[in-house]
């Protein structure tokens, strides 16, 4: 399902992701960051996917939010399970939304 974000002007958190072969506790961790996130003040939303590629994409309201969700000790602790296990690669890009689009189907 695709989020359902305010108008523009907000922040897209892009991570993109490689994954080793260990999948200890990633799931379960990915689903605990997944409901920690939408307690978090600024928070609008997230869209994933995976194949070859993993590509999680956060939505917030402001740059702000998105500092203190980095900042977050419980996916501080997650990041760094993820370096030593889960990903051979990822790369963090943060933009700005100042225009969207939208096609939906009836």
């Amino acid at each position: 399902m695709l989020s359902n974000t305010p108008p523009p002007p907000y922040y897209a958190v892009i991570f993109s992701s490689l994954r080793t072969k260990n999948n200890d506790n990633y799931a379960e961790t990915n689903a605990l960051m997944n409901q920690l996130a939408l307690k978090q003040d600024g928070f609008l939303g997230m869209e994933e996917a995976r194949s070859e590629i993993g590509v999680a994409i956060s939505y917030w309201s402001d740059l702000e939010a998105i500092k203190k969700w980095k900042e977050n000790l419980a996916h501080k602790e997650a990041q760094e399970k993820g370096q030593q296990l889960w990903y051979s690669q990822y790369k963090v890009r943060i933009a700005k939304v100042e225009r969207e689009y939208e096609f939906l189907k009836k």
